[in-house]
């Protein structure tokens, strides 16, 4: 499948601003989940005013906590540049994790002062957490990021020239063990700028070199694994099944039964991280663009262990918890 990016939607009239595909995608991600939680949040009174604050205040937090993340994870971007460069988000440069940790932090604050049932809605929030973030790696995908390593295997992408991809394959990836580039392009396809070699642009290309990095060409971008699209299907499944194990607790308790360990409030919550920090791990392995740490793992691979280690604790920790008196209007 070969694909034609957008990291780019449209520009705003009259400015340089342009709208990025996976900020829009993560707006689109943002509403649907604020919509799938105000709505599984009827079950628990009527407290939309709530949601919609705490909501406001998680964008926020999300934005600033996915910033931060992506700042410490890709420093080296940033060091020796102006300090200015840090607060720069419309050039793009969010980690989603970073967003999503900060965000749960502030919103837990504003549920314990306003002294709503934490659990009960940790619940749904799980459940919401998980559709944003499927809406979030197919904003990964149009921008080309967090791509997958090259493959033979016929369930393969092939993004175009000049995409992230396509400039981590022509060039070697010491922070990967990988010393030599995938692909040996010609010196004639860079510019040479203050002793750094950047690849040109395509339309600067001239129609034999266009050809050459085009469809059938010597220098096309060899197929990768659509790490991207596994991970957004795996979130949707994984929202899927948050639904239904938060609806069998309730199912459960309106028909007046003891509540089982594994159904108590705040486990689907803890389930959404263990799930996500699963495949989050092994999706790792997949991916080409994370630098490998010392333990032979990358970043985020560390972060999935500490993830599903915590959230299995919390699981132990929720299902010794006795029930609260929250009682659901039956059927």
């Amino acid at each position: 499948m070969r694909i034609r990016l957008h990291p780019e939607l449209f520009r705003i009239p009259f400015t340089d601003l342009t709208v990025k595909s996976y900020g829009f995608l993560m707006v689109c991600g943002f509403i649907s989940a604020i919509y799938v939680i105000r709505r599984l949040s009827r079950d628990l009174g009527d407290h939309s005013e709530h949601i919609t604050s705490a909501a406001l205040y998680s964008l926020i937090a999300g934005v600033v906590g996915a910033r931060i993340f992506y700042v410490i994870h890709y420093w080296p971007q940033f060091s020796g540049k102006p300090f200015t460069e840090i607060f720069a988000v419309w050039k793009g440069g969010l980690e989603l994790l970073g967003g999503v940790l900060l965000a749960i932090f502030i919103i837990v604050g504003y549920l314990l002062v306003k002294k709503l049932p934490v659990r009960r809605y940790l619940d749904i929030l799980g459940i919401g957490l998980m559709l944003a973030l499927a809406f979030g790696r197919l904003g990964c995908f149009m921008n080309g990021c967090c791509f997958g390593r090259p493959t033979e295997s016929p369930v393969s992408v092939r993004f175009p020239y000049a995409s992230l991809s396509y400039e981590s394959q022509i060039r070697p990836d010491i922070d990967r063990h990988r010393h030599e580039p995938y692909i040996e392009l010609p010196a004639d396809y860079f510019d040479v700028i203050d002793g750094g070699y950047y690849l040109k642009s395509y339309e600067s290309l001239t129609p034999q070199q266009k050809f050459e990095v085009a469809k059938d060409g010597p220098y096309r971008c060899l197929p990768v694994v659509p790490t991207q699209i596994y991970e957004s299907l795996l979130a949707f499944t994984g929202c899927v099944i948050l639904f239904f194990h938060r609806q069998r607790g309730i199912k459960i308790q309106q028909q007046g039964k003891k509540l089982p360990f594994l159904f108590r409030p705040g486990i689907t919550f803890s389930l959404m991280f263990v799930i996500y920090g699963t495949m989050r791990f092994f999706i790792e392995f997949l991916r080409d663009d994370n630098p490998i740490q010392a333990d032979g793992l990358t970043i985020s691979q560390n972060l999935s262990i500490m993830l599903i280690i915590v959230n299995l604790g919390l699981i132990i920790l929720f299902a010794k918890m006795k029930p609260d008196n929250f009682t659901f209007k039956k059927p």
